[in-house]
């Protein structure tokens, strides 16, 4: 039986290692990952960003799958490649599913003075928030798995996130997220598969739900 390629796209400034707890049984999968690329310009447009990490793609009708704005990227490159699946986590399918600070961010253009330069200091931030667990364990994570530190892609990654222009979401999207997801919260999702206590990073929290149900929700629109 010839297996079916999945592309997996990590989330915002992430590595492919977020996928890490993800299994998925390997004589029917055939899994790639896809990375980030620097911008060309602090203004590339997204459609054109697309275009160069659909060169990746080496195979026809993958399965894409994508993880937050990782999740806006393969609904960008299924506008360029038929693909045969697109599975989105902890992310939207339209703007209009953004929450209410992301379009005061947007009308007023705050995405400018977002710290971006604190990100590139992640691992320093969680010596400073020693003592506090959660907050500590948190930053951790962002450090272990952040892979482009590069401020002018963190400012064009938010910049392009938040001036997203798409408003009509596609509802053939499978769309998996937490009922505790904190940055995108349901309350103004359309609709969604949800997962118990997932939070945004259920990426790395939820790869025990993620192997079990995936294989199903990929080969229920193929069959």
């Amino acid at each position: 039986m010839e297996k079916i390629p999945v592309y997996y796209m990590p989330g915002l400034a992430a590595s492919p290692a977020i996928f890490e707890n993800i299994k998925l049984p390997e004589d029917r999968y055939e899994c790639y990952y896809l990375e980030w690329l620097l911008p060309e310009t602090p203004d590339e447009p997204l459609v054109h960003y697309a275009e160069r990490i659909c060169k990746g793609i080496k195979h026809e009708n993958p399965v894409l799958i994508g993880v937050s704005f990782g999740g806006i990227i393969v609904q960008e490159i299924a506008k360029i490649v038929k693909a045969r699946k697109v599975v989105i986590i902890s992310s939207v399918r339209s703007n209009t599913e953004f929450p209410k600070r992301m379009h005061f961010a947007k009308r007023t253009r705050a995405y400018r003075f977002f710290p971006t330069g604190l990100m590139q200091k992640i691992g320093w931030l969680a010596r400073v928030f020693t003592g506090n667990n959660a907050i500590t364990k948190r930053l951790s994570l962002y450090d272990k798995f952040m892979s482009v530190r590069d401020k002018k892609y963190l400012d064009w990654a938010f910049k392009t996130i938040i001036n997203w222009d798409c408003t009509e979401p596609d509802m053939n999207v499978v769309h998996i997220h937490g009922d505790a997801d904190e940055v995108f919260p349901p309350k103004f999702l359309k609709s969604f598969i949800p997962v118990k206590d997932g939070t945004h990073v259920m990426i790395l929290t939820k790869g025990k739900w993620l192997t079990e149900h995936l294989p199903e929700l990929i080969e229920k629109q193929i069959t």
